[in-house]
């Protein structure tokens, strides 16, 4: 193997890390062409978990270098949000059994379907862009701690893949408030919202106004109030809008006064 085409190798396999993985596209547009790539791998250097996707020999898949591969690597607006940021964060005792381990993906970009190929032992599901009328942000070096936070977003480490970007958990809450449909979702997100003692009232401010779902807003307000966290007294709607008319998830269910949405009667008996 040429001194360039070695040269070209170490800098590869120094970018990947033991999760890593990159796709043919990239690499192609990088100058790694099918050839070079094939002898590579017939060398022992790389291995190929699915068609169009490379890792390092002795590697490791995980869903953090997927990730990592899609936000840093292929350039995807797609952030780690809604149920699965929320168990990140420590709360997966509170989530359904077995779904901490669907990855939930937001954003304005869909993945690569080689994604679905890997032989993960996680499922990563995408969940569209979200609830959210806010513009999209670029994941570069160039953007700021400060420029993400106002998008309700946050680069957290997942070892030992490196930073990956997160909702925060104000932003991952209204998430799942807008994919919850049935009386399961809203014992969820009323279980959760019993943990959320921390939230930010202005960041959730802002978060609202940008919310284009009224079920989703209506739901995380009428659960808030129920739980009384003292974030809530300092939380003003004002600009908000909660829409019109009655909202409802579950038949039979029970109408909430302010807020307009009919929630499950038994939600005490669920936390109990």
């Amino acid at each position: 193997m040429s001194d360039q085409n070695d040269g070209k190798l170490n800098r590869l396999l120094t970018g990947l890390s033991d999760t890593g993985v990159v796709s043919s596209r990239w690499l192609r547009a990088h100058g790694y062409y099918s050839s070079l790539l094939a002898r590579y791998v017939g060398s022992g250097w790389l291995v190929s978990p699915t068609r169009g996707v490379y890792m390092r020999k002795g590697g490791s898949l995980h869903w953090e270098g997927v990730v990592r591969a899609l936000q840093q690597m292929e350039g995807l607006s797609l952030h780690i949000g809604g149920r699965f940021a929320l168990a990140w964060l420590g709360h997966e005792h509170y989530l359904r059994l077995g779904e901490a381990e669907v990855v939930t993906l937001y954003g304005p970009d869909r993945m690569p379907g080689w994604v679905h190929k890997l032989p993960l032992v996680e499922r990563i599901k995408y969940c569209g862009k979200g609830p959210f009328d806010l513009p999209e942000i670029p994941f570069t070096d160039e953007t700021t701690g400060q420029a993400l936070l106002d998008q309700g977003l946050e680069q957290r480490e997942a070892l030992p893949s490196g930073m990956l970007m997160f909702s925060t958990p104000e932003r991952a809450m209204l998430e799942l408030c807008d994919e919850a449909s049935d009386a399961g979702g809203v014992y969820e997100v009323d279980a959760l919202m019993q943990a959320m003692a921390t939230l930010r009232p202005r960041r959730l401010e802002m978060l609202l106004r940008h919310c284009h779902s009224i079920k989703a807003k209506r739901l995380f307000l009428a659960l808030a109030e129920r739980h009384g966290h003292a974030w809530f007294s300092h939380l003003s709607i004002e600009g908000v809008n909660l829409g019109r008319g009655k909202r409802s998830l579950v038949p039979g269910g029970r109408l909430h006064p302010t807020y307009h949405i009919v929630l499950p009667g038994d939600l005490d008996e669920q936390l109990g």
